[in-house]
């Protein structure tokens, strides 16, 4: 059994290696630190550094989670040297900023995309991605029975995958992203949490997965983006598309008593859910169980500024489990 890969996923070249074992080395070095990191919601990132000003960053806090510039006698120079080596050095005045963040799920230590996230390749990690592990970590201690194929679809920083991989040992698990940028991510943090049992794949949803599959999860864009960024744009009505898409997919690629555990967002409008509403009527006639909760009522509140929510009351957190009988 094995997953259909694109060509395009040229992770073994010598550059890319060379660049994954210095950040797996730098991960390493972070641990020894005793390093630790929570990332907050940008807004809440924006006051803090804010709150700090325009000094130097004073620790590796400051420099690979509140994403500060920081001189170089700051880092240790067998630390710098590793930066170096990963080509995560930018140039920022006299000193330097990292492009990459690391940041502590767990006793796991993940890489994602320096803030502000405003490039379209940008690969976010937030409390969206705390709120999704949980679940999905919640659904799995509840569920043991052992899986052949899962796949995390939009896997970003792979902080799902990992999750799973970890809790399902002898389970292949997929990592499916349509961004090069979030597969090479994946893949270090995949190294450093020292797994062997993922495997990237580049691609959009589950169009290059064949195998029929045991397990899918899923934590998609579902903001609505003016400027379309992949990594943080739903698509459809009021972002809800590519969550659609993914159940649409699930009822086609799931084995016999396989399951879906989507993590998404709603806009609500009028006190009315409409992924709900769209839900009910994609399942109608499935032979399935499923469940669908509200695991927050209100985050991201500040995108309803936004000329794109003018017709939206608060953002919601949600979390799907179906399992076809």
């Amino acid at each position: 059994m094995h997953a259909a890969v694109n060509s395009r996923d040229a992770s073994n070249d010598a550059p890319s290696e060379r660049r994954t074992q210095a950040l797996v080395a730098l991960a390493a070095k972070l641990r020894s630190y005793d390093y630790a990191f929570t990332t907050v919601t940008p807004l809440t990132h924006a006051y803090n550094n804010e709150r700090y000003g325009s000094k130097w960053a004073r620790d590796l806090r400051d420099v690979f989670g509140w994403s500060r510039p920081f001189l170089r006698d700051m880092v240790a120079p067998e630390d710098f040297d590793l930066m170096l080596q990963a080509g995560i050095l930018r140039p920022w005045a006299e000193g330097w900023r990292s492009s990459i963040r690391w940041s502590s799920l767990g006793d796991v230590l993940l890489s994602h995309s320096a803030y502000p996230t405003s490039s379209a390749e940008s690969v976010f990690f937030g409390p969206d991605t705390y709120r999704f592990v949980h679940a999905v970590e919640r659904w799995l201690e509840t569920n043991p029975a052992p899986m052949a194929i899962a796949a995390d679809v939009g896997c970003g920083s792979g902080a799902g995958a990992i999750a799973l991989a970890q809790l399902q040992p002898r389970c292949q698990v997929l990592a499916v992203d349509i961004n090069p940028q979030a597969l090479q991510m994946t893949r270090v943090n995949a190294r450093v949490a020292g797994l062997q049992n993922m495997t990237p794949v580049l691609g959009s949803l589950l169009d290059n997965v064949a195998d029929k599959l045991d397990l899918i999860i899923a934590n998609p864009p579902y903001m609505m983006d003016a400027q379309e960024r992949a990594y943080r744009h739903g698509g459809g009505h009021l972002g809800a598309g590519l969550s659609v898409q993914i159940v649409e997919q699930a009822l086609r690629k799931l084995a016999a008593g396989g399951s879906l555990l989507l993590y998404t967002g709603v806009a609500m409008v009028d006190g009315e859910d409409p992924f709900y509403t769209q839900l009910q009527g994609l399942l109608q006639g499935v032979a399935c169980h499923w469940r669908y909760e509200e695991l927050d009522p209100d985050v991201f509140s500040e995108e309803l500024r936004r000329p794109e929510y003018a017709s939206v009351e608060r953002i919601a957190a949600v979390f799907l489990t179906l399992t076809l009988l």
